[in-house]
C-alpha cells in the first residue's frame, strides 16, 4: 500500500464530517474540503470550493481543459457513529488482519486518495479531455451537495465514476429512495367511552392497510430483473402514538420507506398515495398530514450499451449490475453524464461500527482509475 495513500486516508478519517437530519449531530465538512483542495492543487488541478451551507462546501477540481472529460466523484460526509461500539478509535485508521478500520473509510473517504493517486500519474501528461474530481457534502442526509451541482450546471463531464462501496463490482443502476411520514391528529378521551374522542391509531391502521395494498400493487405492476429484488419495496418503518391504554389515542405518526425502480416518478407515487388516504380524515373525524421526510433521491440507470459501462466491464471482468441503496448517480445523470458506481469498500461494512476497507481491494481500484484516465482523458475518448 502506497505511503501517501495511507497518510491521506488517515488525515481524511481524522476529520469528523458527520451529516445528519438531527441538527444536534450534524457537522460541517470544511476541514475535509480544505485537505482535498490542497492535495489536488499540488497535483496540478484548478480547484473551486463551492459553498453550500454554513460550514459545508463542495470541491470541483479540474485538470486539463476542453469539453467533456471524465469525472471521479464522491461524498465527504459520514453517518453518525456509536463510539462505544467500536473496537478502535473511529477517527484513527487502524490496520488489523489485512483491513483498514475507520469511520467513513469504505463509505467513502477511501476513494479520494485513490483518485488523487491515479491522477498524479498524469499530472504532467497533456490531456485531450479534462479530468475532474468532485467531492460533495451531505450525501448521507439531504443530497444538498449533489443538488447544488445540478443547479449550477457543473461539472460539464461526459462520463462519471462514483466511488461508493461496491466491492470492486461495477454498478450501472440503483433504486430510488423515498422516506415519508403520515401524521394523524384525533381527539383524546376516556377509553371507556369511544364516543368521547376520535382515535388516531384506529385511523392509522387503515392507512397502513392501504399502504400494504399499494405495496402489492406496485410489486405486480413494476418489475426489473436487473435487481436482486426485482420490484419496488415499501417498508413500514416506525410508528409512535398514544400514551396510555386507558386513553383514546389523540395523535399518531408512522414513517415508511419506498424504493422505486428506474422509470418510476416520485411525484406520481406521492400523488397515488394521497389519493388512497384522502377519505380517512372524514371517515374517522381526524386531521391527516402526509409529507416527505426529505425530498428523496431518484432512481438511476445508465444503459448497458454505454461506452463507459462497457469499458468498466472490460477492466473489471464483471458485468455491471445493480444495488438497492441510493447514491448521487441520478444527479450526475441529470448533468448529462453516463455514470458508473465503482468502489473498493463493501456496503456490508458501511453505516456500522468497525467500518473497514480491505487492503487487497486498493490496488485494483487504483489500476482501473489510471486506465480510465488514460483512455478518456489522455487518449481523449471522453471529449465531446
Amino acid at each position: 500500500m502506497d505511503k501517501t495513500f495511507f497518510q491521506q486516508l488517515s488525515q481524511l478519517v481524522a476529520q469528523p464530517s458527520v451529516s445528519c437530519t438531527d441538527a444536534a449531530l450534524d457537522q460541517g465538512n470544511l476541514p475535509v474540503v480544505s485537505l482535498l483542495a490542497e492535495w489536488l492543487e499540488d497535483a496540478g488541478f484548478s480547484c473551486e470550493i463551492m459553498p453550500i451551507a454554513p460550514g459545508k462546501a463542495n470541491v470541483v477540481a479540474t485538470l486539463g481543459q476542453g469539453a467533456g472529460g471524465l469525472v471521479l466523484a464522491g461524498h465527504t460526509d459520514t453517518v453518525p457513529y456509536d463510539r462505544q461500539l467500536w473496537k478502535s478509535d473511529p477517527f484513527t485508521v487502524t490496520e488489523r488482519q489485512g483491513k483498514l478500520y475507520g469511520l467513513g473509510i469504505a463509505d467513502m473517504k477511501g476513494f479520494f486518495p485513490a483518485a488523487i493517486n491515479a491522477a498524479r500519474a498524469y499530472s504532467k501528461t497533456p490531456l485531450k479531455a479534462p479530468l475532474i474530481i468532485v467531492a460533495t457534502c451531505d450525501e448521507e442526509s439531504s443530497m444538498a451537495g449533489a443538488k447544488a451541482l445540478v443547479e449550477a450546471g457543473r461539472p460539464h463531464g461526459r462520463f462519471a465514476v462514483i466511488g461508493e462501496p461496491t466491492s470492486l463490482k461495477p454498478i450501472r443502476l440503483h433504486k430510488g429512495v423515498m422516506m415519508e411520514r403520515v401524521r394523524i391528529t384525533g381527539h383524546s378521551g376516556h377509553s371507556s367511552d369511544p364516543s368521547l374522542g376520535n382515535n388516531a391509531l384506529d385511523a392509522m391502521t387503515v392507512v397502513m392497510a392501504r399502504l400494504m395494498e399499494f405495496r402489492r400493487e406496485l410489486a405486480a405492476q413494476y418489475r426489473n430483473p436487473a435487481f436482486g429484488i426485482p420490484s419496488p419495496t415499501l417498508n413500514l418503518g416506525c410508528i409512535h402514538g398514544g400514551d396510555n391504554p386507558n386513553r383514546i389515542c389523540g395523535q399518531c405518526e408512522m414513517q415508511f420507506d419506498l424504493r422505486p425502480l428506474p422509470g418510476m416518478d416520485t411525484d406520481d407515487l406521492r400523488r397515488r398515495i394521497r389519493d388512497r388516504i384522502r377519505d380517512i380524515p372524514e371517515q374517522f373525524g381526524v386531521t391527516l398530514l402526509y409529507e416527505p421526510i426529505f425530498e428523496g433521491t431518484p432512481a438511476a440507470e445508465t444503459p448497458a450499451d454505454s461506452p463507459l459501462v462497457q469499458m468498466v466491464e472490460k477492466l473489471t471482468q464483471s458485468e455491471a449490475g445493480s444495488v438497492a441503496f441510493g447514491t448521487e448517480a441520478p444527479y450526475f445523470r441529470q448533468l448529462g453524464m453516463d455514470t458508473v458506481i465503482l468502489g473498493a469498500g463493501s456496503i456490508e461494512t458501511a453505516h456500522q461500527p468497525d467500518e473497514y476497507l480491505e487492503i487487497k481491494n486498493i490496488s485494483p481500484l487504483l489500476l482501473w482509475l489510471k486506465q480510465l484516465i488514460h483512455h478518456y482523458c489522455v487518449q481523449g475518448h471522453a471529449a465531446l
